[in-house]
C-alpha cells in the first residue's frame, strides 16, 4: 500500500475526523485512500449526539475551526441526503453571566427569556445550530469521498505509519495512543439513550459542572437523550442505572418524553487529550496528525480538515509542536 506521489495521501482512520480529513485532501486534487480496522458505522463517531457546539472555546484556532465547520454544516443542511439539519433550541446554565465568544455568529441567538428556562438553572441562550444524524452523515462522507475517486479500505488494521509509504494523515482518535505513541491521550466514556421522537422539533443542553449532562437532541424520527462523560472510563457495557438517570434527566425538562420507546442504545469512548494536535510529526514530516478532539470531533471537523490541507500542500517547516490547548 502506498503513497508515494506528492500528490496522493493516506488517511488513517475512519471515523468523523478522517472522513472529513479525505474529502478535503480529495476536493483538493489529492488521491486519497481512507485505511482503517473498521467502517465508518463502528467507529466512535457513530455513535456520536451529535450538534455542533464549540466546548473548547477560548482559543483563536478552536474558533476558527469551528466557525468553518458551522459554515460548512449549514451548507449540507440543504441536502437532505446529508443528515444535517439547522435546528433551533436552548442552552441552559447555572453559573454563567456573559455570551461565549463564538455567539455572534450563530443564528438567532439571543438570551432566554424567564419563561424560557427550565427549573434548576439561572439562565439560558437560545439559538440555532446544526444538527447532525451521524450515520447518515457518515454514509454521506463515504459517498461523496467516492465520487470524488478515493479509496475506502476497511479491514486493514495499521499498527504503524511506517508501514506506509509517502504523506500520511493520522485520524486515529483514541487509537492514536498505540500507533502515535501518545501517553496524553484519555478514553472519555460517554452514553446514550435513543427514544422515539414524540414530535419534538427543539433541542436543549445544559452548560453545568460535573460528568453528568443533560441533552435532548431531536432527529426526524427518533431523539438522542443524554449523557454522561466519564475520562479515564473505559467499558463500553451498557449500564442501565446511568441509563435511568439520563431518561428521568431529560424527562424532568420535556415531559414528552415519558413513556417513549427505547429505540438505540449508543456507549463510546471519546478522544480525549490535553491539547488537540493538529501539526507534522516532528520526528517524520510526512505524517500529519488530526486527532484528540475529544468530544467535539464534529464541531472542529471541518476546520481540522483544513488545515491538513494547509500543512500537506504548503512548505515544511521546521519547529517545535502546535498543539492546541483544551
Amino acid at each position: 500500500m502506498t503513497g508515494s506521489s506528492d500528490n496522493e495521501a493516506i488517511v488513517i482512520g475512519a471515523g468523523v475526523s478522517g472522513l472529513t480529513t479525505a474529502v478535503v485532501l480529495a476536493e483538493a486534487g489529492i488521491r486519497t485512500t481512507v485505511v482503517s480496522d473498521r467502517p465508518p458505522s463502528d467507529t466512535t463517531s457513530a455513535v456520536a449526539g451529535a450538534s455542533w457546539g464549540p466546548y473548547l472555546a477560548g482559543h483563536d484556532d478552536v474558533l476558527r475551526w469551528s466557525a468553518l465547520s458551522r459554515d460548512t454544516f449549514t451548507g449540507l443542511a440543504r441536502d437532505p441526503d446529508s443528515g444535517v439539519r439547522m435546528v433551533p433550541g436552548v442552552e441552559a446554565y447555572d453559573d454563567l453571566d456573559e455570551a461565549p465568544q463564538w455567539a455572534r455568529d450563530v443564528p438567532g441567538f439571543r438570551m432566554c427569556l424567564p419563561h424560557e428556562v427550565p427549573p434548576g438553572y439561572t439562565g439560558g441562550w437560545r439559538y440555532t445550530i446544526p444538527m447532525v444524524d451521524m450515520p447518515r452523515y457518515l454514509t454521506h462522507l463515504e459517498r461523496r469521498l467516492g465520487d470524488l475517486g478515493g479509496t475506502l479500505r476497511y479491514g486493514h488494521a495499521v499498527t504503524s505509519w511506517r508501514d506506509l509509504e509517502g504523506v500520511v494523515v493520522n485520524c486515529t482518535g483514541l487509537g492514536a495512543e498505540e500507533l502515535a505513541d501518545d501517553d496524553h491521550m484519555v478514553p472519555i466514556r460517554g452514553q446514550l439513550v435513543l427514544v422515539e421522537n414524540p414530535g419534538i422539533t427543539e433541542f436543549f443542553q445544559d452548560n453545568v459542572a460535573g460528568n453528568d449532562l443533560t441533552c435532548i437532541f431531536p432527529h426526524q424520527d427518533y431523539v438522542v437523550l443524554g449523557g454522561t462523560s466519564a475520562p479515564g472510563e473505559r467499558s463500553l457495557e451498557w449500564d442501565e442505572d446511568e441509563a435511568a438517570a439520563i431518561t428521568a434527566r431529560c424527562v424532568a425538562i420535556e415531559p414528552r418524553l415519558a413513556g417513549a420507546r427505547v429505540v438505540g442504545r449508543r456507549v463510546g469512548l471519546r478522544p480525549g487529550r490535553s491539547a488537540i494536535r493538529v501539526e507534522r510529526d516532528p520526528d517524520d514530516p510526512r505524517v500529519i496528525h488530526n486527532y484528540g478532539h475529544g468530544g467535539s470531533g464534529v464541531t472542529l471537523s471541518w476546520g481540522c480538515a483544513q488545515d491538513v490541507l494547509r500543512l500537506l500542500t504548503g512548505p515544511v517547516v521546521a519547529g517545535p509542536p502546535r498543539n492546541v490547548d483544551r
